[in-house]
């Protein structure tokens, strides 16, 4: 541990004043001075500016896999043939997820 030799020195009076109560007495007025606070309450009530979008409804065009498409058996994504990476017994494997 590095000692500061041009700190000034603790005189006896000092060290009376740091007793071990007293320091227990300090650290329990820190932990009461916190508050526990509920995160997901706490963001419930928050609300965006112009964000409802209650109203809105989505919709996709799915289209089906193309002839020169495979889907990867290990990541699940549809690829084009040019990312195949192997074919080991009918499962389809991708370059991404070889490498």
């Amino acid at each position: 541990m590095a000692t500061d030799y041009d700190a000034p020195r603790k005189t006896d009076d000092d060290l009376s004043e740091d007793s071990l109560e007293e320091l227990k007495a300090r650290r329990v007025d820190k932990a009461s001075s916190t508050v526990d606070v509920d995160e997901t309450e706490q963001a419930e009530g928050f609300e965006l500016p112009g964000a409802d979008l209650s109203g809105e409804e989505l919709s996709y065009r799915v289209i089906p896999r193309q002839a020169d498409e495979f889907t990867c058996s290990r990541c699940f994504l549809v690829h084009h043939r040019s990312q195949l990476a192997k074919n080991v017994g009918g499962q389809m494997v991708c370059r991404e997820c070889v490498a």
